[in-house]
Formats: structure tokens, C-alpha cells, sequence
């Protein structure tokens, strides 16, 4: 006779499109009773449109009717709160303090690297003013849904995104709110989107410590954030308005990240630094955390990200980077939270000291 365990194992090939997760993932598998030759399955119908539920049922009934000795399969669908839904293990929210270092640049390359490591990963694109993820990963199909909740969209990886700009009619439609609408749809986004199960979930907040960061870090449990910066003094200045506002609302500063820190030219195998000698050392020290990785001008990473093809992306920096994010998460959200321990390679003391250098 068939077990729960071999129904809640057969219903992870049922996959709710938009999303691209199976209904396990999807957290949207309620109830399993199995009785003698019976299977009672309760599912929620959150985010699912009737034609959604109808295929659901089929594509479950079909499965649970292959296991042996299942010769009767019941399926019922329950309203349930997006949030009630949501098992999200670390939220991670990236700040900036001003505008134009590269903040979504790296909420994305921290997605790619997460995802590669075999994590559950999602972005929340909080810059509803300014959109740009769903550009750099290529995505335009609109979010799914129902009254009841909204499907994120999945990457060509697997990497699911909720933006505003995939709800506009064309993607440079202005948004143009007042604070309170801004923080609002930011609420949205976190409280009526199916997230599912999740292990890491990505916010990249707009620039500044007004309105939409401020909703980020009191409404969204954020396990911790991380700053990115340009070498430029001005930048360096702003910064450290945006970690006093992360102390502030007691969240721990994950680590920092050097954006645009040098031209490499290949030809000459030099380095340049455009905007100036790094502050990557001096910046971490001053928010005592740890340097991420420093990531230099890219030429063929700006093409990637207009292409829409940044999950191709391969650099020796970002792969620093990568390593040093997983061992930072593993040795400080995942102490406080739960451990995720890393799934490839980690990081050596030496790296994470310098910053994958």
C-alpha cells in the first residue's frame, strides 16, 4: 500500500506554472491521508485560477493513481493566506544609500551565486520607482495569479522574481507615488506572493534610508544586510548613512561589497581605478564587517545584464565573491537562524579576511 511519504514524494513532479516549482516547494500541499486503497489529498488553491485548479487536480490524480494499491484519489482545494504558505529561511536585504552603484547588480549576482550553490532562491525587487532585475535576468512574462495570491516568475534557472515591472502594460511606464503607495506595494510583495519554501530571499532596496527601506527592514524579517558601494568619497559617505540605519533597526551588516572597483585591461594586465584608489579595506573596517568581494568594470557582465543573460555570467571576482558569501551567511545568518550550510565549496579564512581577493 502506498505511504504519505510516497504521495508527498510523487506530488514534487506536479509543477504550477509561472513559478516552475512543484506544489511541495510551492508549500501549497495542506494535508495527505492515505486509507486503505484511498488517497485524500488536500491542496491550497492560493494564487491558482479555476483552469490553474482543474489541471492541478488532473496532473495530481494521474500521479497518486500510478503508486500501488491507490485505487481511488481525492483531491480538495482550501483557501489559504499567501503568508500562512511562506517558509522563507533568510531574507537578505541589499543596501546602497544612494543610487547608481550597482545595488541590483549585485542583489542579482548574489541570487546567481545562491542558486548555483543548489539553494531555493527568490528576489524581491522593492525598487518599484526603478525596476531593473527583471531586465538583467530577461524575464517579461507577467506574474500568475488570482484574487487569492500572486505567482512570482521563475528565471532560466530557477530563480523566482516578483517586480513591478512585470506588472506594468510596458516596462518604461513611470511610477509615479507618493511614499505610502511605494511602501504598500512593497508589503504586497511580501505578504500576498507565493513564495513557498525558500532558503535565501533576496530585497533590493531602492537608494536611500527613506519610506521603502524603512518598510523593508520593520515589516519584512530581514536576517541581515548588505552594502554596496563605489570607491568615490561621496559614496563613502552616504554609506555609513545607510548602515546607521541598518544598526538602528537593530539588523546585523551581513558584509560589503566594492562595485566598479577597477578596469582590468587584458591587453596590458593592468589595472585601473577609475574612480579612485579602492576604499574596499577602509570601508569594511569602518562597518566592522566583512568584504564580500570587490567587482570590477565588466564589459561583457553590461552586456550579459542587457541581453538578460546575467546567470551566464563567470569571473574570477565573482566567484570570489561567491565563496565569501556562502562562508559569511553559513558562519553568521545560518548561527542565528538555522543552518544552511554551504553547498559547494566555502570560502578559506584568508579569503573572507580579504575579501576574495
Amino acid at each position: 500500500m502506498a505511504t504519505e511519504e510516497q504521495v508527498r514524494e510523487s506530488l514534487k513532479e506536479v509543477l504550477v506554472a509561472g513559478p516552475m516549482r512543484s506544489l511541495v516547494m510551492l508549500n501549497l500541499v495542506r494535508e495527505v491521508k492515505v486509507s486503505k486503497r484511498k488517497v485524500n489529498i488536500t491542496l491550497a488553491s492560493t494564487a491558482l485560477s479555476k483552469e490553474a485548479q482543474d489541471w492541478v487536480r488532473t496532473k495530481t490524480k494521474a500521479l497518486v493513481e500510478k503508486l500501488p494499491d491507490v485505487k481511488e484519489v481525492e483531491v480538495e482545494f482550501i483557501e489559504v493566506k499567501p503568508g500562512e504558505l511562506n517558509q522563507v529561511s533568510h531574507v537578505i536585504a541589499v543596501m546602497s544609500g544612494k543610487g547608481g552603484v550597482g545595488k541590483s547588480l549585485v542583489s542579482s549576482l548574489m541570487a546567481v551565486a545562491l542558486k548555483r550553490q543548489g539553494y531555493e532562491v527568490g528576489i524581491l525587487d522593492a525598487d518599484i520607482t526603478g525596476p531593473t532585475i527583471p531586465k538583467m535576468f530577461g524575464i517579461t512574462t507577467r506574474p500568475g495569479g488570482s484574487p487569492t495570491g500572486i505567482l512570482p516568475v521563475a528565471s532560466k534557472t530557477g530563480i523566482e522574481v516578483i517586480s513591478m515591472n512585470l506588472l506594468l502594460p510596458q516596462e518604461d511606464v513611470a511610477i509615479i507615488w507618493r511614499g505610502p503607495l511605494l511602501s504598500k506595494a512593497i508589503t504586497q510583495f511580501w505578504q500576498d506572493v507565493v513564495w513557498g519554501r525558500l532558503d535565501y530571499l533576496i530585497v533590493d532596496l531602492p537608494p536611500g534610508t527613506a519610506d521603502a527601506s524603512l518598510t523593508v527592514l520593520q515589516s519584512i524579517p530581514v536576517s541581515g544586510v548588505v552594502i554596496v558601494f563605489t570607491p568615490q568619497d561621496l559614496t563613502a559617505m552616504i554609506v555609513r548613512k545607510a548602515v546607521s540605519m541598518a544598526k538602528r533597526m537593530n539588523k546585523p551588516v551581513l558584509g560589503v561589497v566594492e562595485n566598479m572597483s577597477y578596469l582590468y585591461v587584458p591587453e596590458i594586465n593592468k589595472r585601473i581605478e577609475l574612480f579612485g584608489k579602492s576604499k574596499a579595506q577602509k570601508m569594511a573596517q569602518v562597518v566592522e564587517a566583512p568584504l564580500l568581494g570587490q567587482l570590477p568594470i565588466d564589459p561583457e557582465l553590461a552586456k550579459l545584464c542587457d541581453e538578460g543573460e546575467i546567470e551566464s555570467y563567470n569571473s574570477d571576482a565573482f566567484a570570489s565573491m561567491a565563496q565569501v558569501l556562502s562562508q559569511i551567511l553559513s558562519k553568521t545568518v545560518s548561527a542565528k537562524e538555522g543552518v544552511l550550510p554551504p553547498k559547494s565549496g566555502s570560502a578559506s579564512e584568508e579569503q573572507v579576511r580579504k575579501g576574495g581577493k
